[in-house]
């Protein structure tokens, strides 16, 4: 069924305007390219007295370093909180350079480092590689806790889509491990659920029209995958118990393929006895928060960088 007419008035050009571009694995790498043309940039972090650099933390059991875009800003009183931020993409194309400008906003503006990874992207890299680049970094923050000018106490991770959905599952393996603690997660329409699109569980007809649609979602989740089990915590919402998990703020969009998904993930967090909120914006689907001057997308971005500040200061439990 078509859900244009369901579409925010002031969501909608937007998304109308996107380049129509079929994906498959045969055309990745034209899809790689045209979303970097689009998306990838750099503000000027001059501006708002942030320092931005390229950092490398080792590479987890023998892999490569792991790129990270470090944002500080030149104001920043240590020891300060770290914010570990993952891109998103599908598990299949984009970069640090997507969030830029927000990295640099949370920067400037709450006194925190934030660390944004670079981390292999399926299929040339399935799991367990996305997972331990991001494991790597975290246990990087840790180990250079006093270097950096961290409170290891208060490391919150988390990342949009495909990036919510990979900082879901760093949360997991590190409760599960047990080494290096994670304060607070901060998921945006998190891919968390390999599920979601198949003929079993298509999702509800409303949702997954635009932007990212059920085929996508399955060579996004096959690429990454692999040969691997499909279990947590690479699949985040196949975890027998999401009890231990840090404190959460999930968002997620009326329109979008992953909203149920979503929903329930937080419904299970909450029986768990997680503190976590929820926030769904209506109207909108995958990507909304393109159209930067829609009302709808100022309110997230305000409840983004809130609920940011908040789960960093929330005193442990």
């Amino acid at each position: 069924m078509s859900t244009n007419h369901l579409l925010d008035p002031e969501i909608r050009p937007i998304i109308e305007q996107l380049p129509s571009m079929e994906m498959s694995l045969a055309t990745l790498p034209m899809v790689r390219q045209a979303t970097a043309e689009m998306m990838y940039g750099k503000s000027d972090a001059d501006a708002v007295n942030v320092t931005r650099d390229e950092v490398y933390a080792p590479g987890l059991n023998g892999g490569p370093d792991v790129r990270c875009l470090r944002y500080s800003s030149n104001a920043r009183r240590t020891p300060s909180p770290a914010y570990i931020h993952i891109h998103g993409g599908g598990y299949l194309l984009g970069a640090p350079e997507m969030m830029d400008i927000w990295n640099l906003q949370a920067a400037a503006e709450q006194s925190l480092l934030v660390l944004s990874v670079d981390y292999r992207l399926a299929p040339e890299n399935p799991i367990p590689a996305p997972l331990d680049d991001c494991y790597a970094v975290l246990a990087w923050v840790h180990e250079n806790a006093e270097a950096l000018g961290v409170d290891p106490t208060r490391i919150a991770v988390g990342g949009e889509s495909a990036g919510g959905g990979l900082a879901a599952a760093l949360a997991l393996r590190a409760r599960d491990a047990g080494d290096y603690p994670i304060h607070f997660q901060l998921l945006v329409v998190p891919m968390i659920d390999d599920r979601t699109g198949t003929a079993a569980v298509p999702g509800h007809p409303t949702t997954g029209e635009f932007v990212w649609t059920r085929e996508k979602n399955q060579l996004g989740w096959n690429a990454y995958l692999g040969d691997a089990p499909r279990a947590a915590p690479q699949v985040p919402s196949r975890a027998e118990t999401l009890r231990g998990l840090p404190s959460t703020w999930l968002a997620t969009a009326q329109l979008d393929l992953f909203r149920d998904e979503n929903i329930e993930y937080a419904q299970r967090l909450m029986d768990d006895e997680v503190a976590t909120e929820l926030a769904i914006y209506p109207s909108v689907c995958h990507g909304w928060q393109m159209a930067e001057e829609a009302a709808v997308s100022k309110r997230y971005k305000r409840d983004y960088f809130e609920a940011l500040r908040r789960g960093i200061d929330a005193e442990l439990i």
